[in-house]
């Protein structure tokens, strides 16, 4: 072979190294945008699902407040059927003071 050919074959391989390469650095590259992408994506189902578990954890914070509330008013009726029936218990005795003195 002459020094021509020997130049053109090297030229052709050179060319086909550099291919090959850019191939597979091609591949590497896309292979890293999938992870990215993959880890992105992932960062976003976390972010979502706090922000949902705050959410849920502000409402169950105002139903514990509604059920304390309600609490309180239910403790407050009782004190006030209490009194009632006290006062009740206090004027039946007073009838029955009324119906033993009355001639």
């Amino acid at each position: 072979m002459d020094a021509a050919t020997l130049a053109a074959v090297g030229t052709i391989v050179v060319g086909l190294a550099a291919a090959a390469a850019a191939l597979i650095g091609q591949r590497s590259g896309a292979r890293a945008t999938h992870q990215g992408a993959v880890m992105t994506g992932y960062g976003g189902l976390v972010n979502e699902l706090q922000e949902e578990r705050a959410d849920l954890r502000q409402k169950l914070a105002a139903a514990h407040a509604e059920l304390a509330s309600e609490r309180a008013d239910k403790a407050g009726l009782h004190a006030q059927i209490a009194r009632l029936e006290s006062e009740i218990a206090d004027r039946d005795r007073q009838l029955a003071d009324l119906r033993r003195t009355t001639p």
